[in-house]
């Protein structure tokens, strides 16, 4: 299965969209998303993960390792709206602990 990324800015504030499966073959598109955010400065990412349906260990180091050069930067980085199976793969890891997660879908003109 394919994983499309969208990404919509304001400001230093970014929300990447994630839907599909991300695995091994299709984390690189999220990883490149995340990394020219980065490059642009943005200081508060938002990942939705509404459409993910799966997600795997490689999945999960992109968005640790995204979340690692956003702190060092003195931004943060969310995880919002994860299906149950990408729940519980955060749970079982532990890793519900290490990221913001929100269960609401992010809006940009909300804050």
């Amino acid at each position: 299965m394919e994983l499309n990324v969208s990404t919509a800015s304001q400001g230093s504030h970014a929300v990447v969209t994630a839907t599909g499966e991300l695995d091994l073959y299709t984390a690189p598109r999220l990883q490149a998303a995340l990394a020219g955010l980065l490059r642009d400065e943005a200081d508060h990412i938002v990942v939705d993960l509404s459409g993910v349906e799966f997600c795997d260990s490689t999945g999960m180091n992109v968005l640790l390792a995204a979340m690692k050069r956003l702190k060092e930067q003195g931004g943060a980085l969310e995880l919002a709206a994860p299906r149950p199976a990408v729940k519980r793969i955060l749970q079982v890891t532990g890793l519900d602990t290490v990221f913001t997660v929100s269960d609401a879908a992010p809006a940009l003109d909300a804050g």
